[in-house]
């Protein structure tokens, strides 16, 4: 190739690692929850189901929201990304910290279903986000304008 060549048109989504990493932590939550719901609805009956539902939802949905964040600003200044995904950050805190107020003194769930699944559903969807991430093939391209060898 020579400087006066235009570069081949490539067809690579940027966000191919974070569109992965999305699908597969939906994927990751999707088993964690069926596993939870086939342990917990059982054993502790409509409160377990409202547990692992509510565990599930919160959990994934903390986690989810921020690879959709940074996929929503990914074409924005990189401090505009940054101050979307510490602001969400704080939100989701808030909104976090709100549900387990109200749920608190509640009894309609089952406490153990509910923080099982938090933490499991946190663990398995960064999980399954990492390796969807890991897992994206990326072009490799030689920009030979660039290169000291002749």
């Amino acid at each position: 190739m020579t400087p006066d060549e235009p570069l081949p048109d490539t067809s690579y989504d940027s966000l191919a690692p974070l569109k992965n990493g999305l699908r597969y932590g939906l994927l990751g939550l999707l088993a964690l929850t069926l596993i939870g719901l086939l342990i917990w609805w059982p054993w502790k009956g409509t409160p377990g189901l409202y547990g692992v539902l509510i565990g599930a939802g919160v959990g994934g949905a903390f986690i989810l929201l921020t690879v959709i964040t940074i996929m929503a600003t990914a074409n924005l200044k990189p401090s505009a990304t940054m101050a979307a995904v510490m602001g969400g950050w704080f939100l989701k805190m808030v909104v976090v910290l709100v549900v387990m107020a109200v749920l608190g003194n509640m009894t309609f769930y089952s406490k153990g279903a509910l923080v099982s699944m938090l933490i499991g559903a946190i663990v398995a969807v960064l999980g399954s986000e990492v390796w969807g991430v890991l897992s994206t093939k990326q072009p490799y391209i030689d920009d030979d304008t660039h290169s000291t060898k002749k």
